[in-house]
C-alpha cells in the first residue's frame, strides 16, 4: 500500500514553527508562507491626481473575492506595522490578480507610503476579502444606479465592471461626484464602457471646478439633480459609497424611493447623537490591565492613545478586524447613537465608545 503523500506543512511542521518559517521566507522576499496571504506588486500606474492603482499577485493562501469587496493591507512604515482597508477595483479573472486604487490622504501614513514609496516587486501582507456590498445573482433583472463620491468610486467600479462583463441589458447609471476633474478615476474606461453599452450612462458632478465641460454637472446631491439624470429610481437597486455625510444625504434622498438601497461610507465615525465627556474605567480581562479612557473617543482610538496596540483595518466598522467581546458595561455605536447594555456581546472598537465603565475581552 502506497504511503499518503505529505503536504508541505505536514512535512515541515515537526521541525519548524510557522512564524519562524514566515520570517526567513520574508527575508528572501518570497511569497511562500505557512498560511498567511501575501501579495507582490506587479504593476502600478497613476490613476488620477494623488491616486495610484496597484496590481497585486497574491500567493495561494488568498481565497478569492467577489466584486465590491475589500481587503486589509498591512505594510511597515518607519518600523511600525500599519493596516488599512482598501476596496478591490477589479473583478475575479483567470490571471488571479487583485487591484487596489489608493488616494494619498493628508496625514494618512499607509496611503502616503503606498503612493510615494511602494514599487513593483514589493511584497505586502493582505487579509482575506470581506464586505457585504456585492451583487445579488438573483436580482439581475433590475436597473442599477451607482452613486459615488471621491474614493467611493473604488468598490462601485468593481461592481460596474462585473455587470458589464456579464453583458446585462438592463439600465446601469453612475453619478460620480469629485471636487475637480483631475481627481476623477477610471474616466477613459468609463467612457469606453458607455460607448460599447447603450444601457450604461455616466454623469460627472464636480463641486470645485471653475469651468465645466459639456455634459459635466455641479452641485451637491439633491432631488432635482438626481431626477435630472436618473428619473426611474423606484425600479432600481441603488449602491452608494463615499464619506459619511454624502452617504447620509443620498440615503435620505433615495432609500425610501428605490427598490433596494446599499451603502458604505469611507470616513471615520463621529458621534451623531450625545457625545461622551470625561473618562471611564475599562478593564482588559485577557491583558489584566485597567485603564482610564476618554468617553468621547472610539474605544480603538482611546486604547491606542494609551499605548495599547489592537489589530484594526478599515477603522469604519466594515472589516471586523477590531471586533472583540464586551463582558460588562454599556456602549454606544458612534454612527447610529444606539446604546448596547447587554453583557457578553460583540462590538467593533473603531465605531464604539464607552457609555459606562467596561470589561473587555482584550
Amino acid at each position: 500500500m502506497l504511503a499518503k503523500s505529505l503536504s508541505f506543512r505536514d512535512f515541515f511542521s515537526p521541525i519548524i514553527a510557522a512564524d519562524v518559517f514566515d520570517f526567513w521566507a520574508g527575508e528572501c522576499r518570497s511569497l511562500l508562507t505557512w498560511q498567511r496571504p501575501l501579495a507582490r506588486i506587479v504593476q502600478r500606474h497613476i490613476e488620477a491626481k494623488n491616486t495610484v492603482t496597484f496590481a497585486l499577485k497574491p500567493n495561494k493562501h488568498f481565497l478569492g473575492f467577489k466584486a465590491g469587496q475589500h481587503v486589509n493591507i498591512t505594510v511597515e512604515v518607519n518600523g511600525t506595522r500599519l493596516t488599512r482597508s482598501y476596496s478591490l477595483t477589479n473583478i475575479p479573472d483567470k490571471k488571479g490578480l487583485l487591484a487596489i486604487t489608493v488616494k494619498a490622504v493628508e496625514n494618512g501614513k499607509v496611503s502616503q507610503y503606498l503612493c510615494q514609496h511602494a514599487q513593483v516587486g514589493d511584497i505586502i501582507e493582505l487579509s482575506q476579502a470581506f464586505g457585504e456590498m456585492t451583487l445579488d445573482a438573483t436580482s439581475h433583472h433590475n436597473a442599477y444606479i451607482f452613486l459615488a463620491a471621491g474614493s467611493g468610486i473604488t468598490p462601485l467600479m468593481s461592481l460596474i465592471r462585473q455587470l458589464t462583463v456579464d453583458e446585462l441589458s438592463h439600465p446601469i447609471s453612475l453619478i460620480y461626484w469629485a471636487k475637480t476633474r483631475a481627481e476623477l478615476c477610471f474616466v477613459q474606461e468609463l467612457q469606453r464602457i458607455a460607448a460599447k453599452n447603450s444601457h450604461f450612462s455616466v454623469h460627472y458632478v464636480l463641486t470645485a471646478e471653475a469651468h465645466l465641460l459639456v455634459g459635466e454637472l455641479s452641485g451637491r446631491p439633491t432631488t432635482e439633480l438626481l431626477n435630472q439624470v436618473i428619473p426611474d429610481i423606484k425600479n432600481s437597486q441603488v449602491f452608494a459609497c463615499g464619506n459619511a455625510g454624502f452617504v447620509d444625504s443620498v440615503r435620505d434622498l433615495v432609500a425610501q424611493r428605490a427598490l433596494l438601497f446599499h451603502a458604505e461610507s469611507f470616513s471615520a465615525p463621529v458621534i451623531s447623537h450625545s457625545s461622551g465627556v470625561g473618562t471611564v474605567r475599562v478593564e482588559l480581562k485577557a491583558s489584566q490591565k485597567t485603564l482610564e479612557l476618554s468617553a468621547g473617543q472610539s474605544l480603538l482610538t482611546a486604547l491606542e492613545a494609551q499605548g495599547i496596540q489592537v489589530s484594526s483595518g478599515c477603522r469604519m466598522g466594515i472589516c471586523n478586524t477590531c471586533a472583540c467581546s464586551k463582558l460588562a458595561g454599556a456602549t454606544q455605536h458612534m454612527q447610529t447613537g444606539e446604546l448596547e447594555n447587554e453583557p457578553q456581546s460583540a462590538l467593533r472598537l473603531c465605531v464604539t465608545r464607552a457609555h459606562s465603565d467596561l470589561i473587555l475581552d482584550l
